[in-house]
Parts: structure tokens; sequence; C-alpha cells
């Protein structure tokens, strides 16, 4: 089911933003003006022989020492799922646009508390060019995700030191 009729069944507010085609949620932040915190990204872990769907802000990370600890596994059974498990799993999405709904997949979802701080989230629908925008109370409602503390905030990499500038001739 495409993601914008799943919602529309739910009699849930939500917008859709059209952008140009984004790579990652945090280009998507960017193109669309919105702080990163408030972008959803998805990442599949498989987890055993199944897989879990995570949400988290665009400007985290997943711990996975922490997320192993909130599944209960080993993290020797726990890690990122291949580009070919996200296209099989996945079958009505671009590459790269996974919303953040695996209840639509049949899969667990798990969205890191931080992420529930904001009012209003954004996400891609199925297509890397179609934004959602919606309540995250109403995301709650409707996908019923477990919460739990497994992101890292990204840091900004250090700067490189400073080199002097070759002077011009002239």
């Amino acid at each position: 089911m495409y993601l914008v009729d799943y919602l529309r069944s739910h009699r849930v507010w939500f917008k859709t933003l059209l952008h140009p085609p984004a790579s990652s949620a945090a280009k998507l932040a960017s193109s669309l003006h919105v702080p990163g915190r408030a972008v959803a990204k998805t990442v599949l872990v498989k987890v055993g022989v199944d897989y879990v769907l995570t949400v988290l802000p665009a400007t985290s990370r997943i711990n996975m020492d922490r997320l192993c600890d909130v599944i209960g596994l080993d993290p020797g059974a726990v890690r990122l799922a291949t580009a070919e498990q996200v296209t099989r799993m996945f079958p009505n999405c671009e590459p790269g646009a996974i919303p953040p709904f695996g209840r639509l997949y049949g899969l667990m979802t798990i969205v890191d508390s931080s992420l529930a701080e904001q009012s209003e989230i954004v996400f891609v629908a199925n297509t890397r060019h179609e934004g959602v925008r919606m309540r995250f109370a109403d995301y709650q409602t409707v996908e019923a995700p477990h919460r739990a503390s497994f992101a890292d905030p990204i840091t900004p990499r250090a700067a490189s030191p400073l080199r002097p500038r070759p002077r011009r001739a002239g």
C-alpha cells in the first residue's frame, strides 16, 4: 500500500512535500529547510533471521550496543541490512526512500526517544522526491512503535588544521 493512502485511511493530518530527490535524511532536511532533528530517517536492521525497522533523527546514528540491549540480543546477532535485503523488504519504495512505518511491511518498528521531543516530524514517503510532514503524536498512534533510546548525535567532523595559503606571485 502506498503510504499516503495508508495515512488517509487512518484519518490523520499530514502534508505531502514535493522536493528534489534526496539521497539522505540530512539532504531532505536541507532541501525542505527543516531542522535535522525533526527529520526521521529509517534504517533496516537484521536481527537474527528477522528484520526490525529503526527510526531516528537525521542528526543521529545508531548506537549498536544500545540497540542490542533494547532488542535483547548479543551484538553478533544484530547488523545493518544489505541493500539487497532492503530492496526485497520494501518492493514499492525507491532505493533510499523507506517510510517509518514498519507495520505496513510486517516489521516491528523501534523509534528513538529523542524523535518524540518533536511536535512534528518529516520523512520520505515511497519515493525520494516526496516527503511527508505529520504530528509525532499521530505517527505514534498509527504506527505504535516501540520507543527506546538507541541513537547518538552525529558529532561534526573535526576541522582540519589550518594550513597557510600559498602566496600569489606578483
